[in-house]
């Protein structure tokens, strides 16, 4: 792996796939005739709802992790989460037997505090704000001489996420597109350089939820934007472009998708009764983007990743 300041490659991506393939799920490629019909195009989903730890976050974690010398190995990996960006890290630093930091929020739910501290990491608590998250971390980082690992702007993550493009690209030839949710954009950026070098003719499209729209504007206008007061169900993907993913994106991406969040819960539905895949609404974005305008992918093959299955069955959105 190059240095942290570079952007991945996709040799990157094909070194990643090596390296975490003892570690990793291949997950399967579903597909529904049902929703097609509606679709009227053939849909392949990559089922990364039963990847480990429920989500895409266990390929870029554990790349992440496994990238690392022996000597950066035996200090830890730390970082702020209160996702699955935590249990993932948790995860990948046991099965190599180091240590993980993670900051967690105060407001973080008890479940997915009992899940990271299954997994063996050591927990640090802080206030539920960016600034806390981000000191705590420092002052850890400081104690411990852990390496953070970014949950998106980190080149060895953003090559394991490209991991599940690669897979899905070698398990359905001929596709003419591939859909990927967009938060802070390190799936998406995976799943471009993964495409552009695979399959250079395949369209990578991004969907983003209406209310956390800061890529499709930045995008569209040429600049960075953060994420400021999202409102949306689809909880996973409330983060901002990095500047890395904003320059990945911005050179790969033939564009940003938006729905709303009826869109949105109406495909989770869909996926849950129709195709029995199990998604968090982060998931059923791209799905709800390819129903809003059937016509942009009316007759074509089309790859739609399905990030994660983490739901709080408690409140499920119907």
């Amino acid at each position: 792996m190059r240095p942290m300041g570079d952007d991945p490659t996709f040799a990157d991506v094909r070194a990643a796939a090596e390296r975490i393939a003892p570690y990793v799920h291949r997950t399967p490629v579903a597909t529904c005739a049902s929703i097609n019909r509606m679709a009227g195009c053939s849909l392949h989903f990559k089922c990364e709802h039963v990847q480990k730890v429920g989500a895409f976050k266990a390929r870029g974690a554990t790349n992440a992790v496994f990238s690392l010398s022996d000597e950066e190995a035996d200090r830890g990996v730390c970082t702020h989460s209160s996702g699955n960006h935590a249990a993932a890290l948790a995860r990948a630093a046991g099965l190599r037997g180091i240590p993980a930091h993670i900051v967690m929020p105060s407001s973080a739910p008890p479940v997915k505090k009992a899940a990271v501290a299954g997994y063996g990491a050591l927990i640090t608590e802080c206030e539920p704000t960016l600034e806390a998250r981000e000191a705590t971390l420092a002052e850890v980082q400081r104690r411990t001489g852990a390496t953070f690992v970014h949950p998106y702007d980190d080149p060895r993550v953003i090559a394991g996420q490209g991991t599940a493009a690669l897979e899905l690209l070698g398990d359905v030839p001929n596709l003419d597109g591939v859909l990927a949710p967009v938060g802070g954009g390190g799936l998406a950026s995976g799943t471009v350089l993964a495409v552009t070098a695979f399959a250079p003719g395949v369209e990578v499209w991004g969907a983003e939820p209406a209310g956390a729209d800061d890529a499709f504007r930045s995008l569209r206008d040429g600049r960075r934007y953060p994420s400021v007061a999202p409102t949306t169900i689809a909880d996973g993907l409330l983060t901002s472009l990095s500047d890395r993913t904003f320059r990945i994106l911005r050179g790969g991406l033939a564009g940003i998708l938006t729905v709303d969040d009826e869109a949105i819960v109406r495909a989770m539905r869909l996926l849950w009764e129709r195709a029995k895949l199990l998604v968090e609404p982060s998931s059923a974005v791209p799905l709800a983007a390819v129903l809003a305008d059937p016509s942009r992918f009316a007759g074509r093959r089309v790859g739609v990743i399905l990030s994660g299955g983490n739901v709080d069955l408690d409140r499920l959105p119907w």
